[in-house]
């Protein structure tokens, strides 16, 4: 038994990594984009300026604090429902219809001392080129946007006025998030990035620590060995 000590004691600090991840794991507060073209949200695989809607699409952007994962990001809470925004805009020869859905979030998800311009999800339908891309079409009908150096989708009509996809750290015992870093976050509402999160895997000190408990379980069993052999 005292030769198997070693091993069962690495294993145990590596299940204790592995069960602590998820709570190492940063959120987001952030402009995700999703694309409603097949009647229900997805989150987009494309950054909006890479993303050409197709005539009669649904595009969305929804401001909340979240996973970067898009199974855990927030999605807009109207409908992507192309008929219901753009019904009453008739087509235009030479150009494209999209119903594009802005949510600026829940108050719980607005950096301090401000609040979302409205309650209820903005819809509106862009009328545009026939090449034009979903980032034109959110500026047709959001306008200001801001985006920071690395083209990330900051603010939409204005909000928030600060702030850019900060990483939030979870409070000690009290299930708030606070900002606690430099703007890094996410990039699927970048004009230049991709729908996929820059921080859904395992962290650097994570895999570093598992590293570490793998060579201690081997130098255990070899150890074990040797004695065997003496």
């Amino acid at each position: 038994m005292r030769r198997l000590t070693p091993l069962v004691l690495a294993f145990g600090i590596l299940l204790t990594l592995v069960a602590a991840g998820p709570a190492l794991a940063s959120s987001y507060r952030y402009w995700s984009f999703w694309d409603g073209s097949a009647g229900q949200w997805a989150y987009a695989s494309l950054g909006p300026s890479m993303a050409r809607p197709a005539d009669g699409s649904a595009w969305g952007f929804r401001f909340a604090v979240s996973k970067d994962a898009g199974d855990e990001a927030a999605r807009p809470r109207a409908a992507a429902d192309f008929g219901a925004v753009c019904g009453a805009t008739p087509a235009a020869e030479g150009k494209k219809r999209v119903a594009v859905v802005v949510d600026f979030g829940l108050p719980a998800d607005a950096p301090s001392g401000e609040t979302p311009p409205q309650d209820a999800p903005r819809t509106a339908c862009a009328q545009l080129a026939l090449d034009a891309t979903a980032a034109e079409a959110l500026a047709a009908v959001a306008k200001p946007l801001r985006y920071n150096s690395a083209a990330l989708l900051c603010a939409v009509s204005g909000y928030p006025k600060q702030g850019c996809g900060e990483p939030l750290a979870e409070g000690p015992g009290s299930g708030t998030a606070t900002a606690s870093g430099p703007a890094d976050g996410p990039d699927s509402a970048s004009p230049a990035g991709s729908g996929s999160g820059s921080g859904s895997g395992p962290s650097a000190g994570l895999l570093a620590g598992i590293a570490a408990v793998a060579a201690l379980a081997a130098a255990a069993v070899w150890q074990s060995r040797r004695r065997r052999t003496r």
